[in-house]
């Protein structure tokens, strides 16, 4: 069945209980308010910190959203794109984008004017929703875009060149919209990181994000019983099917809108959050916190806090082993996927395999991997190859782009990219991205494994390993290291650590530098690259 028979299901079934709350700990105002309450406070009046919705009201709202499209001409297979932060109107417009038969469009809230237009062009899109704090970017591209485009403004005091969503939704109808939809029918194009360049249209089907929400719901055991915390932007696969375990099962989710330490901490225990997904960045800010004493257990009610799972990029062991120091009753899981493969879960660790820390785990529900070399061949086990993932979830393909399609979609495998190997219990270890391998003197060296390495370090806050070119050996590894706040830290003490590293392995260059990362926790190492190579290195000491 379509994804959007969950929300009319979960709309029968618990139409009176809580399916979002919207949490933003920045506002001053700590006042608890419903969505209905919420519509009727003045504009410019002070902002609740906390709005809630019940699943029959999330289920209206995405009829409203879907009857003004569809009063507005948008049809079956068209393009609708969402340009907003996480709050709650976020998932009821989506839904409602679903239930037309159009193609939902979630844009990245990093996204410059440029690409707003270029993502908008390349998908074909008919309507964007945005909210205030694109206001000026949009404005941007309004000559180009604003007379073909509808423009739905999602928020208080509406641009002149855009619609008042809400005034416009306000009088549609809340009856489910009479549109045939099939698994098979196409629902979503989500855009790559563009971690590794420009992003690209992806486009999914209904079937695969029902099969997403399946497997979520039946990795982390969710029951409708459980509260996810989302922190996550909603417009990333990952953020979006990870909370498809909550729709999966009726259970209630909290949105929140900041990530730190003591704003999670607060949410968990307000909320009485029961599983958690954090990305690497988030889990250093709260062992930081913790270990300094800035942040205290006791302080708050996190004892039903009882899954605590990572992932968008590797994980050092080391960060879990320190995790579990603070709370060794948490079930943890890693959980490997891309975009092209309806997001995370393609590849699983599992809540019951501690013991396999530091391996991205096995095929996850209803899929399939194997890890190929240069010619498609399976390599020997232990060996290092491409991974390559079958399953419900593989995209169709990247919109208007056949070529790049057919250069990663081979007989329904989706090669990843991403260099793996396989030990001998069938658990995958993720070695680097195909790109990022770094050939030095004939060597290959993977960045993830030196990274792992210098994560152990208990001065070293964030670390990324990068390329940088050699007239001797062609290319170096250089680490670029983010310290620990009001530690110091010297390249000595660290080349001395790195001896326990085979020699090759060991970094050539040490930068003391902040580690970028975008908003999903994936380095970004284009940047890096840009900042560094080709540039004569200062060696030097720094303060975190």
């Amino acid at each position: 069945m379509p994804i959007t028979d969950l929300l009319e299901r979960n709309s029968k079934l618990y139409g009176d209980m809580t399916a979002l709350v919207e949490i933003n700990p920045e506002l001053r105002e700590p006042r608890r308010v419903t969505w209905r309450e919420y519509e009727l406070i003045q504009p410019g009046g002070p902002a609740p910190y906390r709005r809630e919705i019940t699943w029959s009201v999330f289920d209206e709202k995405s009829n409203r959203a879907a009857n003004l499209l569809l009063g507005r001409g948008i049809r079956k297979g068209q393009k609708v794109a969402l340009l907003m932060m996480n709050n709650l109107e976020w998932l009821p417009i989506y839904f409602g984008i679903l239930k037309t038969g159009a193609i939902a469009v979630p844009l990245n809230f990093r996204y410059t004017a440029d690409e707003i237009r270029y993502c908008l062009g390349l998908s074909d899109a008919d309507v964007l929703f945005f909210g205030p704090e694109f206001i000026g970017r949009v404005e941007e591209i309004v000559p180009d875009i604003g007379g073909e485009k509808l423009l739905f403004f999602v928020g208080d005091s509406c641009p002149t060149f855009a619609e008042d969503y809400h005034r416009a939704s306000a009088n549609c109808s809340s009856a489910p919209p009479k549109v045939l939809i099939d698994d098979e029918d196409e629902a979503a194009i989500y855009y790559s990181s563009g971690t590794t360049g420009f992003p690209k249209a992806i486009l999914l089907r209904h079937s695969a994000l029902m099969q997403s929400a399946r497997m979520e719901a039946l990795h982390h055991e969710t029951t409708h019983e459980d509260v996810f915390l989302c922190i996550p932007p909603l417009y990333h696969t990952g953020a979006k099917m990870h909370w498809f375990g909550s729709l999966f099962t009726g259970g209630k989710a909290v949105l929140l809108k900041g990530n730190s330490p003591k704003a999670i901490f607060e949410a968990v225990s307000s909320e009485e959050c029961t599983i958690v997904w954090l990305l690497v960045p988030w889990a250093q800010d709260i062992l930081a916190a913790l270990d300094r004493g800035e942040l205290k257990i006791e302080d708050y009610k996190l004892s039903q806090w009882r899954l605590m799972h990572i992932g968008a990029q590797p994980v050092p062991p080391s960060l879990v082993k320190h995790w579990w120091e603070y709370f060794p009753h948490h079930k943890y899981d890693t959980n490997y996927g891309l975009s092209e493969s309806t997001g995370p879960g393609c590849v699983h660790l599992g809540v019951d395999n501690p013991h396999k820390v530091g391996a991205i785990g096995v095929p996850g529900t209803g899929w399939r991997v194997k890890i190929v070399d240069e010619r498609g061949e399976p390599v020997k086990p232990g060996d290092v190859g491409e991974l390559c993932v079958k399953g419900g979830g593989v995209m169709v393909g990247y919109y208007h782009d056949k070529a790049a399609t057919d250069e990663v979609l081979k007989n329904g495998w989706l090669h990843t990219g991403d260099m793996a190997r396989q030990d001998e219990d069938g658990f995958i270890y993720l070695v680097d991205r195909k790109k990022d391998v770094i050939i030095s003197g004939g060597e290959n060296l993977y960045p993830v494994q030196i990274e792992a390495f210098l994560s152990g370090y208990p001065k070293i806050h964030d670390v990324a390993v990068i390329g940088l070119p050699d007239q001797r050996l062609g290319e170096i590894a250089a680490a670029v290291l983010q310290v620990k706040e009001g530690m110091d830290c010297t390249e000595e003490e660290v080349m001395d650590f790195c001896k326990d590293l085979p020699r090759y392995k060991r970094p050539r260059k040490l930068i003391f530098a902040p580690v970028p990362r975008n908003a999903t926790g994936k380095i970004e190492k284009p940047k890096l690259r840009e900042i560094y190579c080709g540039v004569r290195l200062v060696e030097a000491q720094n303060k975190g």
